[in-house]
């Protein structure tokens, strides 16, 4: 089984670095602009997601001007120069959704990271500067009725952090910000 997983998960990181790797990018690009201007990137999760705030605040090698974001904060205090990178399981989680139309309604630059829901529906992906899609629509094992198990939405949440942290590294290390 735990083969059958590795596979599963080494495909999806395939397809995150092959059909994301230009949102990566553009994420790194404009938290970048929070570096350059002396602001902060906050970093807002939902559930599960929140094993991203952890490893970018308190792993071996942090996000360079993270901060958590937590209740306490306003949208009122937030600095021009200030960026925001939002985890959540789902593009329709109301949580995050709120935050994200707060930051939308006072042209505060965010990035998202779910997996799109619908389409059709209003989720993190149309109002996002940058969203990045996480293409967990279901488990990625199956079991013997022909469902599906195995949902590693931290797995693929930590591996874009590090797909866009790499990338603003790089940025802080050219441009020396």
């Amino acid at each position: 089984m735990l083969k059958m997983f590795s596979t599963q998960l080494s495909g999806l990181f395939k397809r995150l670095h092959e059909k994301e790797e230009e949102s990566m990018e553009d994420s790194a690009r404009i938290l970048a602009q929070a570096l350059g201007g002396d602001g902060k990137i906050f970093i807002y999760a939902t559930n599960e997601m929140k094993a991203v705030v952890s490893e970018s605040l308190y792993s071996a090698e942090p996000l360079q001007g993270a901060e958590e974001w937590t209740e306490e904060h306003s949208v009122d205090n937030v600095s021009p120069n200030d960026r925001f990178l939002l985890f959540s399981r789902a593009s329709d989680d109301s949580e995050v959704l709120s935050l994200a139309k707060k930051l939308a309604e006072e042209y505060i630059p965010f990035v998202s990271v779910s997996t799109i829901i619908s389409a059709d529906s209003e989720g993190l992906q149309d109002i996002a500067d940058v969203h990045i899609d996480l293409k967990l629509t279901k488990g990625l094992l199956p079991d013997e009725d022909g469902n599906r198990f195995g949902y590693p939405a931290s797995i693929a949440a930590l591996f874009v952090y590090y797909g866009i942290k790499f990338t603003l590294d790089e940025f802080i290390k050219e441009y020396e910000l």
